[in-house]
């Protein structure tokens, strides 16, 4: 018997929310025999607006979430971008363990694995319009209620760090990361 096959999933998880962990579930029941890597990408970007938990912090909301949630058979590991988008699928196949497939319904990550020649499936949303990062962010900036939209764990686990709170400060016009350091 060979070794299990392996999809990957590639997200900025910023946060993991529910719509993440919908995906998770579905594609382990999906494919129960089957490895899943989540790769979180932008893992080099903290501290911004549009990024403003770090690899670490992802990694640990994610575990956390997938082990209250009794998700197994997934590994986590970060993707650090290089900005350059023809060598990118060899960047990403070069530093992970080898896969099969994988998940996305963004249109470069489609296009880039399709030329390369790799399985590319569409996963199933959930609720976009309640689980969507930029909008997660936005009701913690706010002081709304985001937390309906993330796992328990990944609640806790942000609130231990004072995510919302970062977040606040660097989603106003004048923070001090907002255009990088010094």
């Amino acid at each position: 018997m060979g070794r299990p096959v392996r999809g990957l999933l590639v997200g900025r998880f910023q946060p993991f929310h529910g719509g993440h962990l919908a995906v998770v579930r579905h594609l382990r029941a999906e494919r129960g025999d089957e490895r899943l890597i989540l790769g979180i990408g932008s893992a080099q970007e903290s501290y911004t607006a549009a990024n403003p938990f770090t690899a670490g912090e992802r990694f640990e909301m994610i575990e956390q979430a997938l082990a209250e949630a009794a998700v197994a058979g997934v590994s986590i590991v970060p993707i650090p971008d290089i900005q350059r988008h023809t060598e990118w699928v060899a960047y990403v196949t070069g530093l992970l363990p080898p896969f099969e497939r994988v998940y996305t319904n963004n249109p470069l990550t489609r296009l880039l694995f399709e030329r390369a020649r790799v399985e590319v499936v569409s996963p199933p949303t959930y609720d976009r319009g309640r689980f969507e990062g930029v909008r997660i962010r936005g009701q913690m900036a706010s002081g709304g209620d985001w937390r309906a939209a993330v796992p328990p764990a990944v609640a806790r686990f942000l609130d231990s760090v004072n995510g919302a709170a970062r977040v606040k400060m660097l989603e106003a016009p004048d923070a001090p990361g907002r255009h990088g350091p010094g």
